[in-house]
């Protein structure tokens, strides 16, 4: 069986008529489709650029079929978008909604979990607004655009555990050090301490902690002190 081919002529014609279909629909959708990339806006911008690129390179696409699927997934987009303003149960149904990933200084770990997120990916949020510690955090919440909105501690020290690393002078760390994470000690950041399990264990029973697999995380900061956050934080 023959495959269709397409002259150069018909591929200028439906390479300038498909990008001034998806210009007007781009700016009939709004500039939220550009701006936030929630659920939503990426399957909406994945279909049209999709269905967009098989108008112009699918030669046995009839190129009004090709704008009619534009248009329809369009005007399916636009209705939906139009719903999710009017509607606060459609928008968390399409969108979903924001979770409290830290609450007073706590690592909530389920929370964690539900919005597939691990510590190295909330950290890695936590450097883009400039905080380096998780000591510093008071409340984080993850928004349905994949931000991080942070607020931060007034009183660093309110409710970090005063555990003073052996050997580490004030402010001599260019940043904190990740200790232990979900429940397993960073040996690797414990060697270039000079931190060994069993001291560790010693200072976490000071602070009424049984074990390290207890600890959802726990990181050094500059000053020399721990910062530990337990497993199994509620969120209220």
């Amino acid at each position: 069986m023959a495959q269709a081919s397409m002259g150069i002529l018909e591929l200028i014609v439906r390479i300038t008529l498909t990008y001034a279909v998806l210009l007007g629909l781009t700016r009939l959708m709004g500039r939220k489709e550009i701006g936030q990339t929630t659920f939503f806006n990426f399957v909406s911008a994945i279909t049209i650029g999709a269905i967009g690129g098989a108008v112009v390179v699918d030669a046995t696409l009839p190129l009004r079929n090709g704008i009619i699927a534009l248009v329809g997934w369009s005007a399916i987009t636009i209705a939906l978008g139009f719903l999710d303003i009017k509607s606060k149960k459609v928008r968390l149904l399409i969108e979903g909604e924001p979770a409290i990933v830290i609450k007073d200084g706590k690592v909530m770990e389920n929370t964690l979990r539900k919005a597939r997120l691990d510590m190295d990916a909330l950290n890695a949020l936590l450097r883009k607004k400039d905080i380096f510690s998780l000591s510093d955090v008071s409340y984080a919440i993850f928004e349905v655009n994949g931000e991080l909105t942070v607020i931060k501690k007034e009183n660093k020290h309110a409710t970090a555990p005063n555990i003073h690393i052996r050997g580490i002078k004030q402010n001599v760390l260019p940043m904190a050090l990740e200790l232990i994470a979900e429940g397993k000690m960073n040996k690797e950041n414990a060697q270039k301490l000079h931190i060994h399990k069993d001291w560790l264990e010693q200072q976490l029973h000071q602070i009424g902690i049984q074990s390290i697999s207890d600890v959802f995380y726990a990181e050094v900061q500059q000053d020399g002190t721990l910062y530990v956050d337990k497993r199994n934080d509620i969120l209220h």
